[in-house]
């Protein structure tokens, strides 16, 4: 994620902010140019402080999950992160409020970045053969609910948005990691399968090199994965054990593991992060002084990203914190990810 700065006193602000810590002026997010704008509280109207251009917020303001801007006179009353949401919980549920709050924080920095990657957003209401929605829901009513994607629809139980219940999960389930935004971008992995490789011969054609054939049967290859051991060398070749189970779910984890990568050094430029470490070791120094998402050869990426991840890693057991990215990147793993790279660069700004 970049770093925003306020247009009245450039006091650097969160990209969820409503307003400025510093000077109280607000604070609204523009898609088109990923720009963070700001406004005069004691004006009655939304009037950029930096272009005197009128704006109003997206309707999901009124929640306080939503900070994104759109022109005064736009027919849209929702953002284009909001315009994707097919389904949202009854939110006179205080839990199902507070749970969907976590779930759009987690979501809009996801549009942030596929938007930056030039990836296409049709919402599925419009656009149903090749459109995205959100259905973010409860299972209460209906156990077999799941989190999921199918045919566009990304599906996601609120109760993820409880990190009690979600850690829960994660044990039970023996992961290294869960969170929404991991979620998000896992789900949104198979979204992409369908719109990048599935119907492009050639790209399939690479694709089953590099990922394996997923014309087998994606049900009884789930049924095997969760009734036997994984390899214990699954770590050669796959980011994680959930992605030994399937070609698609090789795919989709990947891809959330190459998101998570983007974003990392994309924040560590914005930083201008810097890792030295005293140790004689050239593995884990590194000084990130480029847009990730402007490099063409992903393995700089990755020589960046890893002195990176182990010096956080090491702060984070400093204060007694689990990793933050628990994660061994393998030279097949490497490959992989560099797939999804090339896949992308033709969708860049």
């Amino acid at each position: 994620m970049k770093i925003f700065q306020c247009g009245n006193c450039k006091t650097s602000i969160y990209f969820e902010n409503v307003e400025c810590d510093n000077c109280g002026h607000l604070t609204g997010y523009r898609a088109e140019d990923r720009k963070m704008l700001t406004f005069d509280f004691a004006n009655d109207t939304l009037i950029s402080d930096r272009e005197g251009i009128e704006y109003k917020f997206c309707k999901n303001k009124e929640y306080s999950v939503c900070n994104w801007v759109l022109e005064k006179d736009s027919p849209e009353e929702f953002c284009s992160a909001c315009q994707l949401n097919r389904t949202i919980p009854k939110l006179a549920d205080a839990d199902n409020f507070e749970n969907w709050t976590h779930m759009e924080i987690a979501k809009h920095r996801l549009i942030y970045q596929l938007q930056k990657i030039g990836l296409s957003l049709p919402n599925k209401m419009d656009n149903d053969d090749i459109g995205l929605c959100f259905d973010f829901v409860s299972n209460k009513s209906n156990p077999k609910l799941m989190t999921g994607h199918a045919n566009g629809v990304v599906t996601i139980l609120i109760r993820e948005g409880n990190s009690v219940l979600r850690e829960k999960a994660r044990k039970q389930l023996k992961e290294p990691y869960r969170t929404l935004v991991g979620h998000l971008r896992h789900e949104v992995g198979h979204y992409f399968w369908d719109r990048l490789i599935r119907d492009n011969p050639d790209t399939l054609a690479e694709y089953r090199t590099i990922f394996g054939n997923e014309s087998q049967d994606y049900g009884k290859a789930l049924e095997t994965y969760y009734k036997t051991e994984t390899p214990k060398d699954w770590q050669k070749e796959f980011i994680s054990q959930y992605a030994t189970s399937h070609p698609w779910e090789d795919w989709a984890e990947t891809w959330a593991h190459y998101l998570h990568i983007m974003d990392m050094v994309e924040t560590g430029y914005f930083f201008k992060i810097s890792v030295n470490s005293i140790a004689d070791n050239d593995d884990f120094k590194t000084s990130i002084s480029f847009d990730p998402y402007t490099i063409e050869n992903f393995d700089k990426i990755v020589e960046n990203c890893v002195p990176l991840s182990f010096a956080v890693n090491s702060m984070n057991r400093a204060m007694g914190i689990p990793d933050i990215y628990p994660f061994v990147i393998s030279p097949v793993i490497i490959e992989k990810l560099r797939f999804i790279h090339k896949l992308l660069l033709t969708k860049r700004n």
